[in-house]
Protein backbone atom coordinates (compact mmCIF):
# COMPACT_ATOMS: atom_id res chain seq x y z
CA UNK A 1 0.00 0.00 0.00
CA UNK A 2 2.46 2.64 0.96
CA UNK A 3 4.64 1.89 -1.98
CA UNK A 4 1.33 2.68 -4.47
CA UNK A 5 1.76 6.32 -2.40
CA UNK A 6 5.29 6.59 -3.05
CA UNK A 7 4.72 5.62 -6.48
CA UNK A 8 2.30 7.71 -7.22
CA UNK A 9 3.20 10.62 -5.57
CA UNK A 10 6.79 11.07 -6.24
CA UNK A 11 6.15 9.64 -10.10
CA UNK A 12 7.19 12.39 -11.72
CA UNK A 13 10.68 12.19 -10.11
CA UNK A 14 11.16 8.36 -10.31
CA UNK A 15 10.66 8.75 -13.55
CA UNK A 16 13.53 11.17 -14.07
CA UNK A 17 15.60 9.64 -11.83
CA UNK A 18 15.53 6.63 -13.95
CA UNK A 19 15.82 8.05 -17.11
CA UNK A 20 19.23 8.28 -15.28
CA UNK A 21 20.12 4.69 -14.96
CA UNK A 22 22.84 2.90 -15.96
CA UNK A 23 22.95 -0.47 -16.78
CA UNK A 24 25.83 -2.86 -17.87
CA UNK A 25 26.41 -6.56 -18.43
CA UNK A 26 28.47 -7.91 -15.87
CA UNK A 27 30.78 -11.19 -16.26
CA UNK A 28 28.62 -13.57 -14.83
CA UNK A 29 25.81 -12.83 -17.85
CA UNK A 30 23.92 -10.54 -15.72
CA UNK A 31 23.10 -7.22 -15.76
CA UNK A 32 23.53 -4.17 -13.29
CA UNK A 33 22.17 -1.16 -12.74
CA UNK A 34 22.71 2.03 -10.65
CA UNK A 35 21.52 5.56 -10.41
CA UNK A 36 24.33 7.45 -9.79
CA UNK A 37 22.27 10.53 -7.80
CA UNK A 38 21.21 8.27 -5.49
CA UNK A 39 23.80 6.48 -3.48
CA UNK A 40 23.31 2.68 -3.02
CA UNK A 41 20.34 2.63 -5.16
CA UNK A 42 21.63 -0.59 -7.39
CA UNK A 43 20.44 -4.34 -9.09
CA UNK A 44 21.34 -6.60 -10.24
CA UNK A 45 19.50 -9.53 -12.22
CA UNK A 46 19.32 -12.31 -15.62
CA UNK A 47 17.81 -9.73 -18.18
CA UNK A 48 17.88 -6.14 -18.43
CA UNK A 49 13.98 -6.25 -17.96
CA UNK A 50 14.50 -7.78 -14.81
CA UNK A 51 17.38 -5.11 -13.68
CA UNK A 52 15.41 -2.51 -14.75
CA UNK A 53 12.49 -3.74 -12.27
CA UNK A 54 14.94 -4.15 -9.60
CA UNK A 55 16.37 -1.11 -9.73
CA UNK A 56 13.11 0.57 -9.31
CA UNK A 57 11.84 -1.54 -6.67
CA UNK A 58 15.09 -0.46 -4.97
CA UNK A 59 14.86 2.86 -5.79
CA UNK A 60 11.02 2.86 -4.24
CA UNK A 61 12.53 1.62 -0.89
CA UNK A 62 15.35 4.05 -1.04
CA UNK A 63 12.67 6.83 -0.99
CA UNK A 64 10.24 5.22 1.50
CA UNK A 65 13.53 5.34 4.08
CA UNK A 66 14.76 8.34 3.03
CA UNK A 67 11.54 10.19 3.89
CA UNK A 68 11.02 7.74 7.23
CA UNK A 69 14.63 9.18 8.43
CA UNK A 70 14.02 12.89 7.26
CA UNK A 71 16.64 12.57 4.54
CA UNK A 72 16.58 15.00 1.92
CA UNK A 73 16.47 13.71 -1.76
CA UNK A 74 18.53 14.48 -4.29
CA UNK A 75 17.33 17.74 -6.33
CA UNK A 76 16.68 17.10 -9.88
CA UNK A 77 17.05 19.90 -12.65
CA UNK A 78 13.80 18.73 -14.09
CA UNK A 79 10.98 17.08 -12.76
Amino acid sequence: MIEEYIHVTYAPYITKVMSEAIYKKIDNNEYAGKIPSCWGVIAFAPTLEECKEELLSVLEDWILVGLRFGHQLPELTVI
